[in-house]
């Protein structure tokens, strides 16, 4: 409690959120989710997601600024820069498909020249991110099968374009977000129409495949760390300006 009363205030993002309008600071939005994957239907919600540079007094202040900022009624998310950055390097799905995602609404010159370096995030991290994730999620789904008698089919679906997208990434360089190709099926599997055997036969051949382009694949073993840094600093440098870079 002592601890908690001497640092007061330091360090609560919160205070910066509310004497700035970070959603003005916004230079990159777009949607992904089922849209842009190519998957909605007519219920389907629009996922925006996005960047956000803080302006250079807040980053600097006492209060520091969030990671991300959120608002559920409009489904809008943005991470600040820095933080998607590392999650890029870390090969992360949602935000990799952030930056190859057909539908984008909002880029200033500052995120223009991010997606035109796109492919700095890419690197064999793929497999063990996209890979590793699939299969600690299937076996809590064999878990819910076994006790339950049931699993999310929608989730399923979405693991299933998880594993096809990672194998596309190593063989291609290039994250697909649409799946055209693989449309009906995975839409059959949302709609619980393929048995549990089915889908389960589909995701080890996947794994297979993943295997397999994993010792294929012309990727680096890393991402350049260094040219995202270097797009850092000058993005850092930019918020000094008053207006949005």
């Amino acid at each position: 409690m002592l601890a908690r009363y001497k640092e007061g205030e330091i360090g609560d993002s919160q205070i910066s959120s509310s004497r700035s309008n970070l959603y003005e600071r916004v230079i990159y939005r777009c949607v992904i989710g089922s849209r842009a994957y190519g998957l909605e239907s007519d219920e389907s919600d629009t996922d925006y997601r996005g960047i956000f540079l803080p302006p250079a007094e807040l980053h600097w202040s006492l209060y520091g600024v969030p990671d991300q900022i959120e608002c559920d009624e409009t489904q809008e998310q943005y991470w600040e820069l820095q933080r998607f950055l590392v999650l890029a390097l870390k090969a992360n799905p949602n935000v990799l498909e952030c930056l190859y995602t057909p539908i984008v609404e909002k880029t200033t010159p500052l995120a223009e020249q991010l997606l035109q370096m796109r492919s700095i995030f890419l690197s064999r991290l793929v497999y063990q991110t996209f890979n590793g994730y699939v299969m600690s999620q299937f076996k809590k789904m064999q878990a819910d099968l076994r006790n339950q008698g049931q699993v999310k089919w929608k989730h399923v679906m979405h693991l299933i374009r998880l594993l096809i997208s990672g194998i596309s990434v190593l063989r291609h360089g290039f994250v697909p977000v649409r799946v055209d190709e693989h449309r009906d099926q995975l839409l059959a599997i949302k709609r619980g129409e393929i048995a549990w055997d089915d889908t389960e036969k589909w995701r080890l051949s996947l794994h297979d495949e993943f295997d397999r382009a994993l010792g294929e694949t012309k990727l680096p073993e890393r991402p350049n760390y260094e040219a995202a840094n270097e797009f850092l600093i000058k993005a850092r440098r930019e918020a000094l300006s008053e207006t949005l870079p």
